[in-house]
């Protein structure tokens, strides 16, 4: 999808670009952006919450949009911080949201099973938790603090660590959630397609979608981001 063709521009009212697309109220949450803005567009509210409305757009336009390319050349190293704050924000929103509710729906189904099934799903959903609190804990104890390291303290950092270590180990945390998904669709039993059941997959479908998106931005505008101010610092020994 061309930039050009896409639907959100900064003249947009922030209410109509949710009617739109509801699911970027998660976004806004993330975010911070408090409701209530009435009919300010999307650039007055960034300007409101100090956030960049060029990349705000963008993180909307890869959410809603799956041909939507990111040019990356539009942002700047100020633009980092952000990135690394909305993705913190996300960690939070999936530890403390997302996969507390599945986990709950979770427990309900399997009240309903039998017990190899159950122990079945409870070691995938097990599994995948373990990786995915591994995966946030890497992100929050060693890329993060090395970005913003590599921000305040210039190219000294980077001869210790580079952002193509964390891009070569970039693990798909979506492929245990797919197996998951699978199983419940494919081999639990026809008596258990209880609404529990679809309530649980719609759920899965949903986190899968917004993880992928989360990848996105990493891949996409955090990691090409960091490249390039590793490569300035180079230049500047």
């Amino acid at each position: 999808m061309d930039n050009k063709e896409t639907i959100y521009t900064k003249r947009m009212k922030v209410a109509d670009l949710l009617a739109k697309d509801g699911s970027l109220l998660s976004i806004l949450q993330r975010l911070e952006i408090k409701l209530g803005f009435g009919e300010a567009t999307v650039a007055e509210a960034c300007t409101r919450y100090g956030i960049s409305t060029e990349l705000f757009l963008m993180i909307c336009n890869i959410y809603s949009h799956k041909d939507y390319m990111p040019d990356v050349n539009t942002l700047s190293e100020k633009d980092i911080k952000s990135i690394t704050a909305y993705l913190h924000a996300s960690h939070k929103y999936y530890t403390t949201v997302s996969f507390p509710s599945i986990h709950n729906r979770i427990h309900n189904l399997v009240k309903e099973i039998d017990e190899v099934s159950r122990r079945l799903i409870d070691k995938f959903y097990d599994d995948y938790d373990t990786e995915v609190t591994n995966h946030f804990r890497y992100e929050e104890e060693v890329v993060f603090p090395y970005i913003e390291s590599l921000i305040e303290n210039g190219r000294e950092n980077g001869k210790k660590y580079n952002i193509a270590q964390f891009e070569h180990n970039h693990s798909n945390i979506n492929e245990k959630l797919n197996d998951l998904k699978n199983i419940i669709i494919k081999y639990l039993n026809e008596e258990y397609s209880s609404p529990l059941r679809f309530e649980l997959l719609g759920e899965i479908y949903n986190v899968e979608n917004d993880l992928s998106k989360h990848s996105l931005i990493e891949n996409k505008l955090l990691i090409p981001l960091v490249e390039k101010l590793e490569n300035s610092n180079e230049q500047g020994e």
